[in-house]
């Protein structure tokens, strides 16, 4: 049967790539979801495997050749009669792991669908290695997008086959991330990848794709490469070991009267570390390069301004301090705090002035009918906007509890894209660190942010006498494309009012 190998699918931000290498040539035989051609673009190097056992029949784009999304790049045949047309000598020795194999269904492992506001991600940590036995479920392989991690399970009993995408490599949505071998052991598994490695020398089959890469940079050939990983399997920290060895074999034998002196140490010593000043060099993660790029596109397009204003914290903290226990009894073990307050009053102030809750999508400016406010998170990974949905219909329990779901979901990494799409309004609270003022940075497209700080005992003027009163600075940042100077004066002072008096949050005047 006749194939069609095409370019992948390019996201709408790629509109070309260019042929980099053919791994395999015309009339070689190929196995299914072997690695046979990459498609090099402006932001990734993309691998096409075989769509099934066979061989290549004609190359129709060669390398340097730019191709477009699905463009066709050779004609494929696909059965085993080609195969052993091809390769009648490799045919015997290759008979006893693909039957091995035909007992085990083989399935793809797939990248996630992302959402259309994510185009790609990046392989961040694979959990399962080649060979070795997943449970249905298991957690296999972790995949960081710009805004969260996803998790990708196993789909079923089995073990991984091939690992398609390589730690650090981007993938594309629903992009194949490896072969899964399903109702195969890890005992089963290895004398496939073992046979294979000893027969034939195949690059691909020995070794993933990071180490082929490694390999690759080295100028190493599989024959000078032992693998230690499952069925002998080449890893990367194999291939640095075979490049310590050549270089050992390659430099020069010095005189015997220098080779006595403890020279080399010595040299190698201040290369290292001279004076106890150590520099760590570790990759941005995605999620922080997002925010890094967001934040300075928010100062740069936004006519962005910040008004101050400071609120008595006394009432919210009598409140809260006479009915903790029971709001504590009364709703399950969960915590009364001052984030539902503030989430309270805000969802009020919104409603007052709709142009402090609206969004500007291009030249539109969006307003909302409804009030759904993000609450900042900070965890391991950076900064974490999960969003409260429909707060205006929300108890002050319900905010307190939806508020420590994402903060323990943040902390674990479960949060998803889900909740954190949308917004139409966020609160930081820097106070939670020590922050007695700052200006928080706009989250677009939304029009304004307020942030909360630390509570401090200052000394205030009341009726005329000098007291000692807990207070609070208050920020709003806010975009004066969207709203005028005013609106964003009397949004805040309404909030203000509102937590110096917190009765008016039940009454809603």
């Amino acid at each position: 049967m006749s194939i069609e190998i095409k370019a992948p699918v390019f996201p709408e931000s790629v509109a070309d790539g260019t042929v980099a290498t053919w791994h395999k040539q015309p009339g070689e035989a190929c196995s299914r979801d072997e690695h046979i051609v990459d498609i090099e673009t402006d932001k990734v190097v993309l691998e096409v495997v075989a769509p099934a056992d066979g061989v290549i029949q004609t190359i129709l784009k060669g390398e340097g050749d730019v191709v477009l999304s699905a463009e066709v790049l050779a004609v494929f045949v696909a059965g085993d009669a080609a195969v052993a047309a091809d390769a009648p000598a490799a045919a015997p020795v290759a008979a006893a792991p693909v039957a091995a194999a035909a007992s085990t269904e083989s399935v793809e492992i797939k990248a996630p669908v992302f959402p259309e506001s994510v185009a790609d991600g990046t392989v961040a940590a694979w959990h399962k290695q080649p060979g070795e036995l997943c449970e249905r479920d298991e957690h296999i392989v972790d995949i960081e997008t710009d805004k969260v991690v996803l998790e990708v399970v196993a789909p079923a009993a089995g073990v991984i086959g091939n690992v398609l995408a390589a730690e650090g490599d981007t993938v594309l949505s629903a992009q194949a991330l490896a072969t899964f071998l399903v109702g195969a052991t890890g005992s089963s598994a290895a004398p496939v990848v073992a046979t294979v490695d000893a027969t034939d020398g195949d690059d691909d089959a020995a070794a993933g794709p990071a180490a082929r890469k490694a390999m690759a940079e080295a100028g190493l050939t599989l024959a000078q490469v032992k693998g230690t990983g499952k069925g002998g399997r080449i890893t990367k920290e194999d291939v640095d070991a075979a490049q310590k060895q050549v270089a050992a074999k390659v430099a020069p034998a010095p005189a015997a009267p220098v080779k006595a002196a403890p020279v080399k140490p010595a040299a190698a010593a201040p290369l290292a570390n001279t004076d106890g000043r150590v520099e760590k060099r570790v990759p941005m993660t995605r999620l922080r390069a997002t925010i890094a790029k967001r934040l300075v596109e928010a100062q740069q397009t936004a006519a962005m301004l910040t008004t101050y204003n400071e609120v008595d914290m006394g009432p919210v903290m009598e409140l809260r301090k006479k009915y903790k226990d029971l709001f504590l009894k009364t709703h399950n073990g969960t915590k009364l705090g001052f984030m539902s307050f503030f989430v309270k009053a805000v969802t009020e102030s919104l409603k007052a002035f709709p142009a402090v809750n609206a969004s500007i999508d291009g030249n539109d400016m969006v307003y909302h009918g409804y009030q759904d406010i993000g609450v900042a998170v900070s965890t391991s990974r950076g900064l974490m906007v999960p969003v409260l949905r429909n707060t205006d219909s929300m108890g002050l329990a319900d905010i307190e509890s939806g508020i420590m779901d994402y903060a323990i979901r943040g902390r674990d990494g479960k949060l998803g894209l889900d909740d954190m799409q949308g917004g139409t309004f966020t609160i930081t609270n820097g106070g939670t660190f020590g922050s007695l003022m700052s200006t928080p940075i706009l989250n677009p497209p939304q029009t304004a942010i307020l942030g909360m700080h630390k509570i401090q005992d200052r000394p205030m003027a009341v009726n005329g006498q000098v007291v000692i009163r807990p207070m609070m600075y208050l920020a709003l940042s806010y975009d004066h494309r969207m709203i005028d100077g005013k609106e964003a004066v009397q949004f805040l002072v309404k909030v203000k009012d509102l937590l110096e008096d917190p009765a008016r949050l039940l009454l809603e005047v």
